[in-house]
């Protein structure tokens, strides 16, 4: 089993979060990556996919979106996956992490947890204290999650 934890930044913020949570991920020896240059074909039944976007326009980045149409092609078959999201805690916000986690599930993928919101300070960032914890907590809440049965 791999782990691939697959993110799209605009300020370095969702970067953040990615290698916080693949750090958290321990023998599974997850590495962030880019999604410009994360490939489908490396995914295989029984991996985890992590994907993780700002919001932008309400949804995910235009880049995790072209990603999720091209792994309805069967690519998510056996994949275990979460989503995440960076935002800016205001009243009324979008919800990529949620938009990504019913396309990934609708693909096939098996979902091992809700959609999880990250937040920034103002819309650029940085991201508010104690949110790169969080992200270590929650990277080790979807290792646990993979060992249940």
């Amino acid at each position: 089993m791999k782990a691939h934890v697959v993110y799209d930044s605009a300020f370095g913020n969702t970067k953040t979060v990615a290698e916080a949570v693949a750090g958290s991920l321990g023998e599974l020896h997850a590495t962030p990556v880019s999604v410009s240059e994360f490939s489908p074909d490396d995914l295989a039944a029984g991996d985890l996919l992590v994907l993780g976007s700002p919001i932008n326009g309400w949804r995910p980045t235009a880049k995790i979106t072209e990603l999720l149409a091209t792994l309805g092609d069967g690519h998510l078959n056996g994949v275990k996956a979460a989503a995440f999201d960076t935002r800016v805690r205001m009243f009324v916000h979008g919800d990529a992490a949620k938009k990504m986690a019913h396309a990934l599930r609708d693909n096939g993928a098996d979902m091992i947890s809700e959609p999880m919101p990250f937040y920034v300070q103002g819309s650029e960032g940085p991201l508010r204290p104690g949110e790169i914890e969080k992200a270590a907590r929650w990277g080790k809440s979807l290792l646990e999650a993979l060992e249940r049965p």
